[in-house]
């Protein structure tokens, strides 16, 4: 781990979910959108929303429903102020596209510091979990608000973070569905998370 310096890196495998469709310009430059899925070794398949350049996409060729993809790239997370849809969309930022078969994978290495007081609980199971907020710093004064969850034995020892806590952690970023009512209408939506695998605090010291 590089002391006091943040990390962001995402890699993904997985089949593309729909053609790109234009997503927003910024600075004179077109960017697209495609969700791709990518399956866990349960089977459940996560639906993680892909962005990048029209110059990438150009160089990856056409991308059509069904064909496989890997991704490097980082997380990124953009404040929704349209009142439309979630409040706190989380994509990956692809800087590296390549087209072909392979293992599914979804592999994400974070480093940044704890910006909310954890918040440790018990499901209706009876199964540990805690979700924090991680700080992830960009460039140029941006930061990114990554929500993650871990569970377990790691939930307890994540519930033992203070703000201000710097943190480096292995893990994936998934996909969630729920449901929100709206006025009176029901309305499906995606959540994203990432789920940690492993945890080392720069300031407490531990590490798995």
């Amino acid at each position: 781990m590089r002391q006091g310096s943040d990390l962001n890196h995402i890699q993904l495998h997985g089949r593309v979910g729909a053609p790109p469709t234009l997503s927003h310009f910024n600075h004179g430059v077109e960017f697209y959108r495609f969700p791709l899925h990518v399956r866990r070794l349960s089977g459940t398949e996560d639906r993680i929303n892909v962005v990048l350049p029209h110059s990438l996409l150009e160089q990856a060729g056409e991308l059509e429903e069904g064909q496989e993809a890997s991704v490097w790239g980082e997380v990124r997370t953009f404040n929704n102020r349209s009142g439309i849809g979630s409040r706190l969309v989380i994509s990956t930022f692809a800087r590296q596209l390549e087209l072909g078969p392979g293992l599914d994978g979804n592999r994400l290495e974070l480093t940044g510091t704890l910006c909310k007081p954890p918040s440790l609980r018990a499901t209706p199971l009876g199964r540990t979990i805690c979700d924090m907020i991680l700080a992830v710093n960009r460039r140029y004064g941006r930061a990114d608000y990554l929500p993650c969850i871990a569970w377990g034995s790691l939930a307890h020892r994540c519930g033992g973070l203070q703000v201000g806590d710097r943190v480096h952690l292995n893990g994936r970023l998934q996909s969630r569905e729920y449901t929100k009512l709206v006025g009176e209408e029901l309305e499906e939506r995606l959540a994203f998370e990432v789920s940690v695998m492993s945890l080392v605090s720069e300031t407490v010291g531990e590490g798995e």
